[in-house]
């Protein structure tokens, strides 16, 4: 990959696969593309695996990475461990590392137990940030660790402009050194292969965890406000999505709307298909760190409506890849627009099918390896 020298990589994050959500797919992906650039990758979690309960013994992934899982068998899987913290450092310090990538969350005392411990170590960090720290941010600044693991040396980044800013925010001074790190796609996964016909209704689709701070209340809201100002000569139909504490509330909402479904969790190959057969793909959250649903919608061809000011601006451009919106109102305004203009939705579609996003995997790792040897960098000068 563009020359650079094959590296031996720990990622270290609280959440990794059987658990779903946005970083533990991420990681997952990550560990797995490095490894198929040449790299060699292990990981290090307090996530477990039904199939091996309370195992602290390496065991390899579905992909063959090898994972230690340090679980403490608490109520729900929380992933949390301090006691795991000397056995860990001692495989990292033993383990023949280049590098730690560290992945954040809003709340991550594993991750932050490892970065600690891998600086602690002299091992060259990176620290990724796959959150928005917002009503948490002045708790962060107080402790101030991120500051203290740059001036060690780490390299900080986050997975969007809106995200990256928020790190900052929480540095010595407001400000600092801190990249954007984009999370991956898999375009041949995604991208539509053939050229379906569009047919009635107007499918509308939302992809999301169904917990308060992704809005899904506000999200049933948006599509009845829309079938409002849809005419009623246009079919509508809409598919949200996901699973959490909010499904049943969700499907209370929902049930004197039939033209409206909530199928709870869907694969991979499934959600690709539902998209290759939409028109359209929303999202009404507010503190969307990156919004990688979005991002498999976009990469499926689907013109994205969201709000503007979220970590979707990194790929979503207001009359190019989507519509970007300034409120509930008009995200509301955004998809009847769509309904009821196929030029728009052609020209937005086209778009999206024809012109790759930036996030490829290819391009990701490539980003990835340019944080590590920053982080190297860094390390040799602190």
């Amino acid at each position: 990959m563009a020359g650079w020298v094959l590296v031996k990589v720990a990622l270290l994050s609280d959440c990794y696969l059987p658990r779903l959500g946005g970083i533990e797919v991420q990681v997952h992906d990550l560990a797995h593309h490095l490894t198929r650039a040449g790299h060699t990758v292990e990981v290090f979690t307090a996530t477990g695996d039904p199939a091996y309960p309370r195992s602290t013994h390496p065991t390899a992934d579905d992909g063959g990475v090898r994972v230690h899982r340090f679980d403490l068998g608490l109520p729900g899987g929380i992933p949390i461990n301090p006691l795991a913290v000397p056995e860990i450092r001692r495989r990292l310090g033993g383990g023949g590392f280049d590098v730690a990538h560290v992945h954040m969350g809003v709340v991550s005392p594993f991750a932050v137990d490892m970065a600690r411990v891998a600086l602690g170590l002299g091992l060259p960090t990176a620290v990724t940030w796959h959150c928005v720290l917002d009503g948490s941010a002045a708790i962060h600044r107080t402790i101030g660790y991120a500051g203290r693991w740059a001036e060690r040396g780490a390299a900080l980044s986050a997975v969007s402009a809106m995200a990256a800013d928020r790190v900052r925010a929480i540095l010595p001074g407001g400000h600092g050194d801190v990249r954007v790190l984009g999370n991956g796609i898999d375009v041949g996964t995604w991208a539509r292969t053939s050229d379906r016909p569009e047919t009635e209704p107007f499918r509308i689709t939302a992809i999301q965890r169904l917990v308060r701070r992704k809005r899904p209340e506000a999200l049933v809201d948006v599509l009845r406000r829309t079938r409002e100002l849809v005419p009623t000569s246009t079919a509508l139909s809409a598919t949200i999505v996901g699973d959490g504490p909010q499904r049943a509330a969700i499907r209370q909402a929902t049930s004197e709307h039939p033209w409206i479904s909530v199928p709870g969790r869907l694969t991979r190959p499934a959600l690709r298909e539902l998209h290759w057969d939409a028109h359209a793909f929303v999202s009404m959250a507010r503190l969307e760190a990156f919004g990688i649903a979005a991002l498999e919608a976009r990469t499926a061809g689907l013109p994205i409506v969201g709000l503007a000011g979220t970590g979707m601006d990194d790929f979503v451009h207001d009359g190019v890849e989507g519509l970007l919106a300034t409120d509930d109102e008009d995200v509301a305004r955004a998809l009847a627009r769509l309904a009821t203009d196929p030029d728009l939705r052609t020209r937005i579609r086209d778009h999206n099918r024809t012109t790759p996003p930036e996030q490829a995997w290819p391009d990701i790792v490539e980003a990835t390896l340019a944080e590590y040897h920053r982080a190297i960098e860094q390390g040799r000068r602190s």
